[in-house]
């Protein structure tokens, strides 16, 4: 009881935080905007929060959400504190997908999609590739991931070579570097949805992803088709960050500091912790979009100030793993 009344107080006090930090980052920017100049109908403020503030605040909070829930999922099916989307080719794909759009088609929105594309068939070369070998198993999967990572990354240097210096290479590089500039409302839609839908299946097939945490021998005594689980809960969490990152590119350490976070609080590994996990990955991105504008003159990409949380954050848990043994 007392470590249920333990759970939910995180849960409020994660849901209140993520709730302020979004509130804020509709109102901190280069242009200044304020409550009285909303209310007052003022033309430009109002363009401004609809069309960039809105977009990055939803942004902010439910990618933030996606990835930190989806590196629960990715580090309790591979029972590996250390997994992430990338351990399957997501990241590297997303890039040379997102290189491919810049170098050949035109426009924001065709970027994205062809960034979404680059991640999905990423993913799904790694889970073909892990289901014709032998073993079939986690292990099988992480082999095939390293793989098609590779090939991925070979694609994204060929790209890179052909690419104009003063324009297109630049392009990607800023890409790669992740940020939630030029985000429009009305083009994500789309993402969003797709977000929210695999969002709810994963909350849905918790249990099976528990169970995927247990020894395959053990899973298969208690009815599980393990394999079959593994791959619809890995597909299905790659199409949510997938989703994600096609729109804000890459973003570094959240989807392993906020899982990480919630089993620190909690000290388990339910339900309540994979829904902290995504309120903690919400806040993160949310607070790390609002230093990225906010800081320098220059608009900087959001993985620098997740990386300069997630550094000390793993330098910590080295330090804690060590005072242990």
């Amino acid at each position: 009881m007392e470590s249920k009344n333990k759970a939910n107080l995180y849960l409020i006090a994660g849901s209140v935080g993520l709730i302020l930090l979004t509130a804020a980052s509709l109102f901190i920017g280069k242009y200044r905007i304020t409550l009285t100049g909303l209310i007052a109908g003022d033309s430009m403020q109002w363009r401004i929060f609809l069309t960039l503030r809105a977009s990055r605040a939803v942004i902010g909070a439910i990618g933030g959400f996606v990835l930190g829930m989806a590196g629960f999922v990715y580090q309790t099916v591979f029972r590996n504190p250390l997994a992430s989307p990338d351990i399957i080719g997501v990241s590297s794909g997303a890039s040379a997908g997102a290189a491919f759009g810049i170098l050949f088609l035109s426009g924001s929105m065709a970027i994205t999609v062809s960034a979404f594309a680059g991640a999905v068939c990423s993913v799904i070369l790694a889970l073909v590739l892990s289901s014709i070998t032998a073993g079939r198993d986690g292990h099988s999967i992480v082999l095939a991931g390293i793989a098609v990572h590779s090939l991925a990354q070979t694609a994204l240097v060929c790209l890179k070579l052909i690419a104009d210096p003063e324009k297109q290479l630049a392009s990607i590089e800023y890409w790669i570097m992740g940020s939630l500039n030029g985000i429009s409302i009305y083009s994500i839609k789309g993402n969003i949805i797709l977000c929210l839908f695999c969002s709810v299946i994963l909350f849905l097939l918790y249990r099976q992803i528990i169970l995927l945490s247990l020894d395959d021998n053990e899973g298969k005594m208690l009815g599980v088709n393990v394999q079959q689980i593994r791959l619809i809960v890995l597909l299905i969490a790659t199409l949510a960050v997938s989703g994600v990152i096609s729109m804000t590119g890459l973003i570094s350490f959240v989807s392993l500091l906020a899982p990480h976070g919630a089993r620190l609080l909690l000290k388990n590994n339910r339900l309540s912790t994979m829904l902290l996990s995504g309120l903690i990955g919400g806040c993160l991105l949310t607070m790390g979009d609002i230093f990225a504008r906010s800081i320098a003159s220059t608009e900087l990409p959001v993985s620098i100030f997740t990386s300069l949380l997630g550094v000390p954050f793993l330098i910590y848990l080295c330090i804690r793993r060590s005072d242990r043994i």
